[in-house]
């Protein structure tokens, strides 16, 4: 058996072991909270949901809980773990930039800028709540397409050899949109102001299976167009020259992607709030793990499965208070990231 069928059947078994563990993990996830439900009560709603079956005494109130309230927000954060994770792993693959970040390159802070934008300014307005669910997501689109725009324009024609150049863009860049944000938000009534801080933190606490199909849809339709594309991926990280003279055009690839990762970002930003250092710390763990090829679905699975169990222990580290998903990734990940400076020094 050679060494490429040897891999591929391993990749496939850490996929499905993946796989299981995410599935046992969303009817785990679903017994946290403030309701007291175990594990053995989440079976049986969903045997009865499945079966007619496994009705017992309060299994309305219990059903309730898990079908309408957990569940959207386990499957919500599943999707938004992988949806940046995905985002992550192509950037730093196409820019060749072991430091890049949908919340580090700018496009999460472009695209919060742009929601935000919505939320102040045309969230009175009858149209907005006519089409709320189109016009968040096109202007966190619209924002975090101008941000990947300007770091393009900064790093101009030297994006694949001056790594630091590009990092500094995006940081630079991130601060610029998130100083607009706050300056909004200060002429933004007290109310308004509470609401969007908080959502900016990153939340799933309104997350619904109404909210729940469009970011679904646009990560599982991106993750299909990014692994129609993996050998052009994978040749970009031999460098530019050489995935150019193995016929790949470099720039159009790269800019393809960029757009394709802001679309992703804007999306679960519109619909979570900004969560930061996941497409930092999710690939580089897996490549870590899994070395040598371009694990894109261990990746979206491992991320999924990462964000779970954050958003279990955001609900349940404080007593009858919930912590912003964004501040427990930032102090993950700002360990992670400095960890990373200090391998490649």
């Amino acid at each position: 058996m050679t060494v490429a069928v040897k891999s591929g059947l391993h990749q496939v078994w850490v996929n499905l072991s993946l796989l299981i563990i995410s599935l046992v993990s969303l009817v785990a996830a679903a017994s946290f909270g403030a309701a007291d439900l175990s594990f053995v009560d989440v079976l049986s709603v969903l045997e009865h949901k499945a079966f007619g079956s496994g009705v017992s005494e309060g299994a309305g109130i219990a059903e309730r809980i898990i079908i309408e309230l957990r569940f959207p927000r386990i499957l919500l954060a599943f999707t938004a773990g992988a949806g940046l994770s995905i985002a992550g792993s192509v950037l730093q693959t196409v820019t060749r930039n072991p430091l890049a970040d949908p919340y580090l390159f700018g496009i999460s802070s472009g695209a919060s800028f742009g929601a935000v934008v919505v939320l102040t300014l045309f969230s009175s307005s009858g149209l907005f709540e006519r089409y709320e669910w189109l016009s968040l997501p096109l202007g966190a689109f619209i924002g975090a397409g101008l941000s990947v725009l300007m770091v393009l324009s900064l790093c101009g024609r030297t994006m694949s050899s001056q790594i630091e150049r590009m990092l500094l863009s995006g940081v630079a860049i991130s601060f610029m949109f998130g100083a607009l944000t706050s300056l909004l938000l200060y002429f933004s009534s007290p109310q308004a102001a509470a609401s969007v801080l908080f959502w900016s933190l990153g939340s799933f606490a309104k997350a619904g299976w109404d909210t729940l199909l469009l970011p679904f849809a646009v990560v599982s339709f991106s993750t299909v167009i990014i692994l129609l594309f993996k050998r052009q991926i994978m040749a970009m990280r031999a460098g530019d020259e050489t995935a150019h003279t193995l016929g790949v055009n470099v720039a159009r690839l790269r800019l393809q992607m960029l757009l394709l990762c802001s679309f992703i970002t804007a999306i679960l930003v519109a619909n979570c709030g900004g969560i930061g250092f996941v497409g930092l710390m999710i690939p580089h763990t897996v490549r870590m793990l899994f070395p040598g090829y371009f694990p894109l679905l261990t990746t979206a699975l491992f991320g999924g499965l990462f964000m779970i169990w954050i958003d279990v222990l955001a609900r349940t580290l404080l007593s009858h208070q919930e912590l912003p998903i964004g501040i427990i990734t930032a102090v993950i990940g700002s360990v992670f990231f400095l960890a990373i400076l200090g391998r490649k020094k």
